[in-house]
């Protein structure tokens, strides 16, 4: 019933070398005891492990084991959690989350290498458990184990990260902060201008400002999330500090004579990205009587914040249409300054290759956005798979380019580059305080709860509930961001089995739209006075928080290929007309004579997110279709329209529901959804869903359309009803041409494909959408 194509994503190959094996002396003891030793695999010390799985995420799939140069697989008999802990902690995660039997990730090759593991849970490799010994098993390829960690790396893994990195020492210089000392600098948010303090081993010091470079400010603004830095004035800060000297009550002079007050230079080039791997001297040399900081004097920092964490000024001037676009972006992450990496290149937006992605390239498209310098390096498509071309792979930053086309690179086709290799970065980002600002309350883990915000009531700050009318998915995500959480799983407006905090029940904002793209909610739309048509208690607004989320997307190319007309008569239309597939003028025609034209296509849809992409309601609430005979789970999935060329809607053919299953699946990854016998729905994570060009309702009804030039549209999940990590690949558009007996489209692209001015704004969309003649 349905096409296939090969599959978007390989299985990823995680590798580690082992831990040491135990010693020989716990051997000895367990025969003293009169018990033999487990049996171990011979080649200790020299074990690798990996997952084969999907490539959007390395921290699960099918575990293997490198033995005389062959992979193996480990049989699921007697397999456990301390079992899949000890994996995973040698794979370099923190611990596991579960494991799965039989071959859930799909059935291996070659030898089972391993059976009836047995680990206490505190070994740091799996060659330090018992088992039956290499080869030695009663197993088929069936029983193969899989193991699913969490998603976070052991402290000090190495990967493209800055985490407390080392100091002199070996000690640890934690952070920075920026103490303000001018009344201005006092009422700025986010704070730019100040003191520089440097936290070590747990306390905090001020930096002696001999010899404080630009360079050195340029570190320090990169690790709070400032893109660049400015002069400050040294006289003003002198005065202010000669006054302090004098002032008898000061604190500051006793504690200025101390070296433990002090870091005595910091010398940094620039480029980095922590202020930890900068030359870092905390005192005077040992045998030198001068003290930490001759002359005194705190250094002194000003930085300059990007667009998005500026202070509004003035009304913004209107757009000169002339200045350049940006040519990088971040896609699919789940907090602000996360993301994807891509690219600008011949009007087209692609990815960046991980091969030679380090923190200074990083760095570079963090400050480039308008972030601070990066605090880590992604590989692995670890924040979802991209579309498109890869442009850029082996890209070399100094540290101190402006943007990323000017570092060297290759390009992205030389190397053999899939996106399973996708490149990220997480930037810092300022600190706002937006997460002090809400809270969430009542729930059974931090991550859900009755949404609780701090806001200005009568010239003091309270805290209250917020109104559910209107409450959405974008709203919800905005919640998520801020208290960072990740993204938004469902957005809540009867929230009765949740008690929120005592005395915080009241409402005390209503009508709030988000774009979903805010910082925080205070930052979006809302009413002036409050007004909530339910009042307060049950119906207060709710959200249910994840890390991780699907992303869905369109396979343009196939529509491109399938498309064609039918004129299909009306004797084999009563079903589809039944689930309104028909544009309106069907209702008034003589039933079952004559016939309706109808734009047919295929369509198949890809999952290229971190999660599962699953029906927002239970089955309980699937609605069975006798006509199609299968429970459709989602009221509205995907909207196929005709717009002209300015937007307006002429034709329209959007299924009133879907069934969702995985029709197909890349190799290595099972299929885990079918709509058949009241089946699981869904779409697994690299697997994807295809609707025939020959079966019910894959059409737009053209009947009443003219000749002429179009544009087609297919926009999956239009209402937002179930959350994912990125949105703005939602919608495919075709240039659309009809001559009255034949249909051709041309230029099928995913609205995000394409450089910015030829993309629209979600809200844009949706009145364009709406917009029907």
């Amino acid at each position: 019933m349905f096409t296939h194509s090969p599959g978007a994503l390989t299985p990823a190959a995680l590798e580690v070398p082992t831990m040491r094996s135990p010693p020989a002396t716990f051997s000895l003891l367990l025969l003293l005891l009169g018990q033999a030793p487990p049996s171990r695999p011979q080649s200790l010390g020299t074990m690798k492990l990996r997952l084969v799985g999907p490539a959007s995420k390395p921290e699960e799939g099918r575990l293997e084991v490198l033995h005389q140069g062959k992979w193996g697989t480990v049989c699921d008999d007697d397999f456990a959690l301390q079992e899949a802990t000890v994996a995973c902690r040698q794979l370099g995660f923190e611990a596991a989350l579960t494991w799965a039997h039989s071959a859930k990730y799909g059935q291996g090759e070659g030898p089972i290498w391993l059976d009836n593991v047995h680990c206490v849970g505190t070994e740091s490799s799996l060659d330090q458990c018992g088992s039956n010994g290499w080869g030695v098993n009663d197993c088929s390829h069936s029983e193969d184990v899989g193991v699913v960690c969490q998603p976070r790396r052991q402290h000090g893994y190495l990967s493209g990260s800055i985490s407390n990195a080392l100091g002199p020492q070996g000690r640890r210089l934690e952070e920075v902060r920026l103490k303000p000392i001018l009344a201005s600098a006092k009422r700025q948010n986010p704070v730019t201008e100040g003191a520089v303090e440097v936290k070590y081993e747990g306390h905090w010091r001020q930096v002696c400002y001999q010899g404080w470079t630009m360079n050195n400010s340029r570190v320090v603004c990169g690790m709070l999330g400032f893109p660049s830095q400015q002069p400050v004035d040294t006289h003003y800060y002198r005065k202010v500090w000669n006054l302090k000297m004098k002032d008898p009550k000061s604190r500051l002079k006793s504690l200025s004579r101390t070296n433990s007050f002090w870091v005595h230079r910091v010398t940094c080039l620039g480029t980095e990205s922590h202020i930890a791997s900068c030359q870092v001297q905390m005192s005077p040399a040992r045998g030198k009587l001068q003290p930490a900081c001759p002359g005194g004097m705190h250094a002194a920092v000003s930085c300059v914040a990007g667009p998005l964490f500026r202070q509004p000024k003035a009304k913004p001037r209107r757009k000169d249409p002339r200045a350049e676009e940006p040519r990088v972006r971040l896609r699919s992450g789940a907090q602000v300054g996360e993301g994807r990496v891509e690219v600008l290149m011949h009007r087209q937006w692609g990815t960046v290759c991980d091969h030679g992605w380090k923190l200074s390239s990083a760095s570079v498209v963090c400050r480039q956005l308008g972030f601070g310098s990066a605090r880590e390096a992604l590989f692995g498509a670890r924040l979802g798979q991209g579309l498109g071309p890869i442009h850029l792979s082996e890209v070399h930053c100094s540290g101190y380019e402006q943007t990323l086309s000017d570092c060297q690179a290759l390009e992205g086709s030389q190397n053999g580059c899939q996106h399973e290799n996708d490149a990220a970065v997480r930037c810092n980002v300022p600190n706002m305080g937006f997460q002090n600002q809400v809270r969430l309350a009542g729930g059974r883990n931090p991550e859900e709860g009755v949404v609780e915000v701090q806001v200005e009531v009568n010239g003091i700050r309270r805290w209250g509930a917020v109104c559910s009318d209107h409450w959405e998915l974008t709203e919800a995500m905005v919640v998520c961001r801020q208290l960072g959480l990740g993204f938004a799983n469902h957005a809540i407006k009867d929230t009765w089995y949740w008690q929120g905090t005592p005395g915080a029940g009241d409402v005390v904002l209503s009508g709030v739209h988000c774009s979903g793209t805010e910082l925080a909610l205070q930052q979006c739309q809302r009413h002036g006075p409050v007004h909530c048509s339910h009042g307060t208690g049950r119906f207060s607004a709710g959200v249910s928080c994840t890390n991780s989320a699907p992303d869905l997307v369109m396979n343009a190319q196939l529509v491109q290929e399938t498309a064609y007309l039918e004129d299909r008569p009306l004797s084999q239309l009563y079903c589809a007309h039944e689930e309104n597939c028909l544009s309106k003028s069907a209702d008034l025609m003589d039933w079952p004579y004559g016939h309706r034209r109808l734009l047919r296509f295929s369509s198949q849809i890809y999952n290229l997110g971190r999660a599962d992409f699953r029906p927002k309601t239970g089955r309980h609430s699937w609605i069975w279709h006798q006509c199609h005979m299968h429970y459709h789970s989602i009221e509205v999935f995907t909207h196929y329209d005709l717009l002209t060329l300015n937007g307006s809607k002429v034709a329209e053919g959007h299924k009133a529901s879907f069934c969702l299953e995985d029709t197909n699946c890349p190799t290595g990854l099972q299929r885990r959804y079918a709509c058949a016998n009241f089946g699981e729905q869904g779409v697994t994570v690299g697997c994807w869903d295809t609707y025939r060009h020959d079966i019910d309702c894959q059409w737009v009804d053209i009947t009443d359309v003219d000749p002429g030039n179009y544009i087609f549209q297919v926009v999956v999940n239009p209402k937002y009803e179930v959350a994912e990590s990125d949105f703005t690949n939602n919608m495919m558009q075709c240039r659309c041409k009809y001559d009255g007996h034949r249909v051709w489209l041309h230029n099928c692209h995913t609205g995000d494909s394409y450089q910015a001015n030829a993309e629209l704004s979600l809200e844009q969309e949706q009145r364009l959408r709406s917009n029907l003649i």
